[in-house]
């Protein structure tokens, strides 16, 4: 969201704290592109994409019926973009539907739109709509379909501030029954003057992380602050379990602590913003790199980068208690890696995790598959890609023993999508 401060310590520090920025790609015609030639082994397998040149910012999710949906952005021209998603069906993908399209949008590397299926069979969706000439003056647009897509509702806004600041990097999910949850980044709190700008310096600008939920008729309720005080521009991430919902997010302390923090909704209620393991990295700006949980009854685990004591590393906690305690952390990678993590829960309680590493020039997809005892598959350099902001953040999930991945290319400004036997992470 907000702008970040450079950090001197280490190149790959800067090269994490890049602003949110939209990207700059180029408008070319929309073709599909042609798959290029990588040197690491063939491991994966293409499925051909249904998003043309000029796509970024893929979504992939597992619905409750057992299907894989994507959805991704595709630039038209300079101020133009389109909002697609299509369903895998016999690994291959369904002609794309088109969700909303503008000319107004807020677009960012990591701050993507994104798309869920509810357990009653509707979907739902959003984006990021500029709220005013300010560069970081965004609403958050959510619209519902009750007819797989082929229509959807007029936009809802699940903030009722009404003020002209962030508002972004959203969680989708379902809610008691029908209704959707969502969960954001609010800037509320933080003053702008006249020229769209506010003190960095300021510790009372504010972001905060917020809740609401949303009914079939677009009707807001519960709307609630989940904590005052959190870091300005890393992705959240909410999964369900057997005792209800469980979120994770980067926290911001007053001394710029930027760890981890959980809140869990059970009984009624959601509970305080509790740290889930003290990293202890202080950094006196976003690094925009958020942490992602998933959860199957009563199995948890959650994953997330951190930099503390300018170590590089991603690490890993599983929970059998429904999120209420978590074993100590595991190690996945560490040394040459920038986070960007993605996470899939397998029906055996194992998960994939997924991360970056490289440079700006180079970089790999790398998966791991890792056990609750602690036992982990060999990591594989699934796909070639480099650590520059046009990357963006790769997707997991799966099907039929398959892991599927959908990234961008930054060779041709594309969403890719590959499949690999789960059998070869073991």
């Amino acid at each position: 969201m907000r702008p970040v401060c450079q950090l001197l310590s280490l190149l790959i520090v800067c090269l994490l704290c890049m602003a949110c920025n939209q990207n700059s790609t180029s408008t070319s015609p929309n073709i599909t592109p042609t798959p290029i030639k990588t040197s690491l082994p063939a491991i994966t397998e293409e499925i051909k994409s249904p998003a043309k040149i000029n796509s970024q910012s893929p979504k992939l999710i597992k619905t409750p019926d057992g299907k894989v949906l994507m959805s991704w952005l595709e630039k038209l021209d300079e101020k133009q973009y389109t909002f697609y998603f299509a369903t895998l069906e016999n690994n291959a993908w369904s002609s794309p539907q088109l969700i909303s399209k503008g000319d107004n949008w807020f677009i960012n590397w990591a701050d993507i739109p994104s798309i869920t299926k509810l357990p009653d069979g509707s979907l739902a969706a959003h984006w990021l709509v500029k709220s005013s000439v300010n560069t970081y003056a965004y609403d958050i647009n959510i619209v519902r379909s009750f007819d797989n897509g082929q229509t959807w509702s007029s936009p809802i806004l699940p903030h009722t501030d009404g003020t002209k600041t962030e508002h972004g990097f959203v969680s989708l999910f379902s809610w008691d029954k029908d209704k959707l949850g969502a969960i954001w980044l609010d800037g509320r709190k933080i003053k702008i003057n006249d020229k769209g700008e506010y003190n960095e310096e300021d510790l009372s600008n504010e972001m905060t992380l917020r809740f609401t939920a949303i009914d079939k008729l677009g009707k807001l309720s519960d709307e609630t602050s989940l904590d005052e005080r959190v870091c300005d521009c890393c992705p959240t991430s909410v999964a369900i379990t057997s005792k209800g919902a469980i979120a994770v997010y980067r926290d911001r302390s007053k001394e710029e602590f930027r760890d981890i923090s959980i809140v869990r909704y059970q009984e009624g209620k959601w509970s305080e913003p509790k740290t889930l393991y003290p990293d202890k990295w202080q950094i006196n700006g976003c690094p925009v790199n958020g942490p992602v949980i998933v959860a199957k009854d009563d199995k948890v685990a959650a994953a997330w980068f951190s930099l503390a004591n300018d170590k590089a590393t991603v690490k890993l906690m599983f929970s059998s208690d429904a999120g209420v305690n978590f074993n100590s952390p595991i190690t996945i990678a560490e040394g040459d890696t920038v986070g960007r993590v993605d996470l899939v829960m397998l029906d055996d309680g194992s998960v994939l995790v997924s991360w970056l590493s490289g440079s700006t020039e180079k970089g790999n997809i790398n998966i791991s598959r890792v056990w609750p005892d602690g036992k982990q598959s060999k990591p594989i350099a699934t796909l070639e890609t480099t650590i520059a902001r046009k990357s963006g953040i790769p997707k997991l999930t799966y099907i039929n023993n398959k892991i599927i991945i959908a990234w961008t290319d930054p060779n041709t400004s594309c969403v890719r999508t590959n499949s690999l036997d789960i059998d070869k992470l073991k």
